[in-house]
Order: structure tokens, then C-alpha cells, then sequence
């Protein structure tokens, strides 16, 4: 596993919708969401000024992540689907390119785990990941999530279907 780097979780900023924008529309990373046109800078944006971080209220929190030793953007990290009666939620994670393979996702990862169960008493989290997503599958393995289920035919990459694996980590007993 490689070193862990040293980034901060923060909420979006307007100073973020540029390289948002760039993340968000970058065709590679469609096959991995529910995105299927470009979103602009505007709607961005709006996102961007609406923003609400609470989770209980909206379901879902996105933060940023940013390197500690220069603030710049690496990339975004989601929990979704919240459901407050059972704490718990799932987990989405982009990095940028350029911060890949340098501990970043791990380092945000093993952080988000930590503010999901310490300030949100949160019990577990999950994901779902494509099966042939290995740095994916490697990032959620190495940091205490299990295969707890294989889909079948779950996610459509262009005229074909592909498996994907959910992940899930125990935060609390």
C-alpha cells in the first residue's frame, strides 16, 4: 500500500467549481456513476452556493479533498443514501488523475471512516464498485472493507453489462 498522504476533508467551496468541472465531466469516470451528460460550470455552481452538509437533513454529504501541505484540490469524496434510523450510508470517491497511486484515496478514505463514526455515530458504510475496477476494489479492500455481495450484469458500459462488487465496513460493534 502506498504511503498515506496527509489531506484534509472540507466542504465545497466556490473556488472548487473549476476543478469540479473538470472531474465531473471527464467521459472515463462516467462508467463508474449515474452520469451520462457533461454538467456546467453554472449548475456547479448552484450546487457549489445551495451547499448543505447536513447529512441528517439531506441525505448525503460531498466533501472535498484537498492536499495538506499545499490546499490543492485531489479529488471528492460522498457519502449517499444515508439512512439515519440504521447509520449507515454508502461511499463514492474520485480522485484527480494526477494524485492517483499517491495514497490520496486511502487517506481520505480512513478519514471519512472515522468522522462517519465518531461525530456521525454512524455503524457502517458501503460500496459499490465496479468488479473490474481493481485500484477501486484494491482501495476499499486495504482499508477494512469486505465483499459482502456480487452483482450480476450491474452496470452498463456502452452496449455491455458488467458485474460489481459491494463492498462494506463495519464501523462500530
Amino acid at each position: 500500500m502506498p504511503e498515506v498522504m496527509d489531506i484534509i476533508l472540507r466542504a465545497p467551496e466556490p473556488g472548487d467549481v473549476d476543478a469540479m468541472y473538470l472531474l465531473e465531466n471527464d467521459p472515463e469516470l462516467w462508467n463508474d456513476g449515474v452520469t451520462f451528460a457533461p454538467l456546467s460550470r453554472k449548475q456547479l455552481w448552484d450546487y457549489v452556493d445551495t451547499y448543505d452538509g447536513n447529512i441528517f437533513a439531506t441525505g448525503q454529504l460531498r466533501l472535498v479533498i484537498e492536499t495538506a501541505s499545499d490546499g490543492r484540490f485531489a479529488g471528492v469524496i460522498d457519502l449517499y443514501e444515508f439512512d439515519r434510523v440504521n447509520r449507515r450510508a454508502y461511499v463514492g470517491i474520485t480522485v484527480v488523475k494526477s494524485m492517483r497511486g499517491h495514497g490520496v484515496g486511502s487517506a481520505a478514505l480512513q478519514q471519512l471512516c472515522s468522522y462517519a463514526a465518531d461525530m456521525l455515530d454512524m455503524k457502517q458504510l458501503a460500496a459499490v464498485v465496479r468488479e473490474d475496477n481493481e485500484p477501486s476494489v484494491t482501495l476499499f479492500k486495504s482499508n477494512g472493507f469486505e465483499v459482502t455481495g456480487h452483482f450480476t450484469e450491474w452496470i452498463k458500459r456502452g452496449d455491455t453489462w458488467v458485474a460489481a462488487l459491494h463492498l462494506q465496513r463495519r464501523l462500530k460493534l
